[in-house]
């Protein structure tokens, strides 16, 4: 049995998937934090939050490593730790400089770095030779003009250090542009309280769908677990609206999706991560969107499990404890798993009163799992993947129609709004976007439905 310091952590499903991960593992852990209620206010009804499964709740300033490292260190001498983790992407340089600072596995802190910040990624990416999108970096407004006039319209403005979609626009001229640069500037301070960097990436907008690559990267070898299709909507946001695994490709483009996201891997100098590496799949072949150096969000992690036996979350502690993870495919029974997202449109805003359609939905012999949002919960038209109602995960038992059905049952629930008079309420339908080409999983309440 070991002994991991959690530091930080997403609270939605990474915070559930990775406390019991730990515990099927016969593993105990340590929580580090340097705030307590932002994990209190987000627990589920009816039980404790899953990170107070810990055996120690540790405070310490965690966005300053001039103050973590060395009290990391002192804690170690007194506790113990095997290995360090962390599901927050925020967080996952640090921990890797607190294992290098602790002696213990893990990954190059200057690789995940390098993988976190999108505009040192562009640039190794591009070094190596890996595809890409054309592309260029702007410190200020004057600079992102002229860049957007040399790439030419339409474009995709990036924040370098922000998840979740967040402020990620497409832009069609010089007027979008320079509103989704106010954007930028009106957010110098993210979620965690972490000063954001004033780098702006700008980017030629890519077409074709959009896939991820699931990795298991240990021992100087990257292990293709899978690869997974994702609809994207929202626009002139890029908000994920579903994933399918595996995706309905043909195997030589799902290679091709493969052998480019393990170039971009060994790019970075990743290893010993768990990796979910989104591309786009072009008309010129196969595009790095981005490498994410830890396990996928958005609940793909248990689309992967429930079709090939594979735990991610799981592989996420092996390679962390500097063990080679059990990626073995099993037999399910399960051909293709897929999950489609409540989205709130641009009409939809106000306090939640509840959802039409939900007992039908229950039903269905489709769904393994149905989540949405509590009633009271103020909604607003959704700008990322931070804003999601809820979510109908499906399996299929014989071929790739878990996503059609998917997003049918997402399609037929509807969500009911107080009205404007603060009496009953008002329906409106918040469906999935159609089909096209991976948190910040939110919503409060899950219920899983035995398959």
């Amino acid at each position: 049995m070991a002994h991991l310091l959690v530091i930080e952590s997403w609270v939605g499903s990474m915070s559930r998937l990775l406390p019991r991960a730990l515990g099927e593992g016969g593993h105990r852990f340590t929580f580090l934090t340097r705030d307590l209620h932002h994990y209190l206010r987000s627990a589920p009804a009816g039980g404790p939050h899953p990170l107070l499964a810990a055996e120690n709740v540790l405070t310490a300033d965690t966005n300053d490593p001039d103050t973590l490292l060395p009290y990391a260190e002192r804690m170690h001498a007194v506790l113990g730790f095997d290995g360090v983790l962390s599901s927050c992407d925020y967080y996952l340089p640090t921990v890797a400089r607190v294992a290098r600072r602790l002696g213990l596995p893990g990954p190059a802190p200057e690789a995940v770095t390098a993988a976190c910040r999108k505009d040192l990624a562009r640039q190794a990416l591009a070094g190596a030779g890996v595809p890409g999108p054309a592309y260029a970096l702007c410190t200020d407004r004057e600079q992102a003009v002229a860049a957007a006039r040399a790439l030419g319209f339409p474009l995709v403005v990036k924040p370098v250090d922000l998840c979740a979609g967040m402020l990620v626009r497409a832009v069609a001229d010089e007027r979008e542009l320079a509103s989704a640069l106010q954007a930028l500037e009106e957010f110098p301070v993210n979620a965690r309280g972490q000063r954001r960097a004033s780098v702006v990436l700008l980017e030629e907008l890519l077409t074709g769908p959009e896939v991820s690559v699931e990795t298991v990267s240990a021992g100087g070898t990257a292990h293709v677990v899978g690869v997974t299709d994702k609809s994207v909507g929202g626009a002139p946001a890029f908000i994920e609206t579903g994933h399918m695994f595996p995706a309905a490709l043909d195997p030589v483009e799902a290679a091709s999706a493969a052998d480019t996201a393990v170039a971009a891997l060994a790019a970075l100098g990743l290893d010993q991560v768990v990796a979910h590496t989104e591309i786009k799949l072009t008309p010129a072949g196969p595009r790095v969107v981005e490498v994410n150096p830890r396990p996928a969000g958005n609940r793909i992690t248990e689309l992967v499990r429930r079709v090939t036996g594979v735990d991610l979350a799981a592989a996420a502690v092996d390679v962390a404890l500097g063990r080679r993870p059990d990626l073995a495919v099993r037999a399910t029974g399960v051909a293709s798993a897929a999950i489609a997202f409540l989205v709130p449109d641009g009409e939809e805003a106000g306090p939640l009163v509840g959802f039409d359609g939900e007992a039908a939905v229950r039903r269905d012999p489709a769904v393994v799992e149905l989540a949405l949002a509590e009633p009271g919960r103020e909604v607003r038209p959704a700008t990322s993947n931070n804003e999601y109602l809820g979510h109908v995960m499906t399996a299929d038992a014989v071929g790739a129609g878990a996503r059609r059905v998917a997003e049918q049952l997402v399609g037929g629930l509807a969500a009911r709004f107080e009205s404007a008079a603060g009496g009953g309420g008002s329906d409106a339908t918040a469906a999935a976007a159609p089909a096209a080409a991976p948190a910040a999983d939110r919503p409060d309440r899950a219920t899983a439905v035995p398959a």
